[in-house]
Protein backbone atom coordinates (compact mmCIF):
# COMPACT_ATOMS: atom_id res chain seq x y z
CA UNK A 1 0.00 0.00 0.00
CA UNK A 2 3.07 2.58 0.72
CA UNK A 3 4.52 2.09 -2.48
CA UNK A 4 0.97 2.77 -4.37
CA UNK A 5 0.98 5.97 -2.58
CA UNK A 6 4.96 6.89 -3.14
CA UNK A 7 3.90 5.86 -7.23
CA UNK A 8 0.26 8.02 -6.96
CA UNK A 9 2.45 11.37 -5.48
CA UNK A 10 5.29 10.34 -8.41
CA UNK A 11 2.86 10.43 -10.67
CA UNK A 12 0.54 13.70 -10.06
CA UNK A 13 3.91 15.43 -9.27
CA UNK A 14 5.12 14.69 -13.06
CA UNK A 15 1.69 15.56 -14.45
CA UNK A 16 0.99 19.31 -12.35
CA UNK A 17 4.74 19.91 -13.82
CA UNK A 18 3.61 19.12 -17.45
CA UNK A 19 0.76 21.29 -17.19
CA UNK A 20 2.73 24.12 -15.37
CA UNK A 21 5.61 24.10 -18.28
CA UNK A 22 2.28 24.38 -20.73
CA UNK A 23 0.82 27.56 -18.91
CA UNK A 24 4.31 29.01 -19.13
CA UNK A 25 5.06 28.20 -22.95
CA UNK A 26 1.67 29.62 -23.67
CA UNK A 27 2.27 32.92 -21.57
CA UNK A 28 5.60 32.92 -23.39
CA UNK A 29 3.93 32.53 -26.79
CA UNK A 30 1.46 35.19 -26.56
CA UNK A 31 3.59 38.66 -26.93
CA UNK A 32 2.02 41.86 -25.32
CA UNK A 33 0.27 43.99 -27.35
CA UNK A 34 2.13 48.10 -27.70
CA UNK A 35 1.07 50.90 -25.68
CA UNK A 36 -0.52 53.48 -28.15
CA UNK A 37 1.30 56.72 -27.46
CA UNK A 38 -1.12 59.45 -26.77
CA UNK A 39 -1.05 62.30 -29.78
CA UNK A 40 -0.57 65.25 -27.26
CA UNK A 41 2.95 63.30 -25.90
CA UNK A 42 6.16 65.47 -25.77
CA UNK A 43 10.04 63.53 -26.76
CA UNK A 44 11.60 63.57 -23.13
CA UNK A 45 14.86 66.13 -22.80
CA UNK A 46 18.14 64.51 -23.18
CA UNK A 47 19.84 62.79 -20.13
CA UNK A 48 23.22 64.93 -19.10
CA UNK A 49 26.22 62.66 -18.87
CA UNK A 50 27.43 62.13 -15.43
CA UNK A 51 30.56 64.56 -14.24
CA UNK A 52 33.59 63.61 -14.81
CA UNK A 53 35.28 62.19 -12.09
CA UNK A 54 38.06 64.38 -10.86
CA UNK A 55 40.71 64.83 -7.74
CA UNK A 56 38.12 65.40 -5.42
CA UNK A 57 35.91 62.72 -6.64
CA UNK A 58 36.92 60.39 -3.21
CA UNK A 59 36.26 62.48 -0.20
CA UNK A 60 37.19 59.43 1.87
CA UNK A 61 40.64 59.56 0.36
CA UNK A 62 43.74 61.99 2.46
CA UNK A 63 44.75 65.18 0.83
CA UNK A 64 48.22 64.97 1.51
CA UNK A 65 50.57 68.19 1.50
CA UNK A 66 54.72 67.71 1.33
CA UNK A 67 57.04 70.50 3.37
CA UNK A 68 60.56 70.72 2.72
CA UNK A 69 62.70 72.68 5.07
CA UNK A 70 65.94 72.48 5.92
CA UNK A 71 66.42 69.39 4.83
CA UNK A 72 63.61 67.73 6.44
CA UNK A 73 60.35 66.67 5.12
CA UNK A 74 57.34 67.25 6.56
CA UNK A 75 54.08 65.48 4.75
CA UNK A 76 50.54 66.07 6.09
CA UNK A 77 47.34 64.30 6.01
CA UNK A 78 43.90 65.70 6.07
CA UNK A 79 41.10 64.69 5.58
CA UNK A 80 37.87 67.26 5.34
CA UNK A 81 40.40 69.88 5.57
CA UNK A 82 41.73 69.09 9.29
CA UNK A 83 44.91 67.99 9.64
CA UNK A 84 45.62 64.15 11.35
CA UNK A 85 48.72 62.88 10.92
CA UNK A 86 52.27 64.03 10.06
CA UNK A 87 55.05 62.40 8.39
CA UNK A 88 58.31 63.83 9.73
CA UNK A 89 61.35 62.80 7.64
CA UNK A 90 64.51 64.33 9.28
CA UNK A 91 67.95 65.00 7.26
CA UNK A 92 69.58 62.67 9.39
CA UNK A 93 67.51 59.67 11.56
CA UNK A 94 64.52 57.67 11.03
CA UNK A 95 61.66 58.64 9.81
CA UNK A 96 58.04 59.38 12.73
CA UNK A 97 54.70 59.56 12.55
CA UNK A 98 52.93 62.26 14.63
CA UNK A 99 49.07 61.49 14.62
CA UNK A 100 45.94 62.43 17.04
CA UNK A 101 44.18 60.38 18.98
CA UNK A 102 41.19 62.98 18.83
CA UNK A 103 40.23 66.18 17.12
CA UNK A 104 40.66 67.83 20.60
CA UNK A 105 44.08 65.55 21.62
CA UNK A 106 47.74 66.38 21.94
CA UNK A 107 49.95 65.22 19.20
CA UNK A 108 50.92 61.41 19.74
CA UNK A 109 54.53 60.22 18.16
CA UNK A 110 54.67 56.72 16.53
CA UNK A 111 58.08 55.64 17.04
CA UNK A 112 59.41 52.21 16.80
CA UNK A 113 57.35 50.95 20.09
CA UNK A 114 54.09 52.74 19.24
CA UNK A 115 51.89 53.59 21.76
CA UNK A 116 48.32 51.94 22.29
CA UNK A 117 46.09 54.01 19.44
CA UNK A 118 42.37 52.72 19.82
CA UNK A 119 40.71 53.58 16.64
CA UNK A 120 38.04 56.70 16.93
CA UNK A 121 36.06 56.64 13.61
CA UNK A 122 33.24 59.85 13.38
CA UNK A 123 30.64 57.64 11.73
CA UNK A 124 27.82 60.16 11.96
CA UNK A 125 28.27 63.66 12.59
CA UNK A 126 25.72 66.50 13.51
Amino acid sequence: MHKIHKNLASVLLTVFTAIAMQWSLVALAETPKPIPTPADAQPLEEIPPPPALGAESNPDEPQITIVKRKGETIEEYRVNGQLYMMKVTPAHGVPYYLHKEDQEGSWVNIGPNPPLSIPKWTIFRF
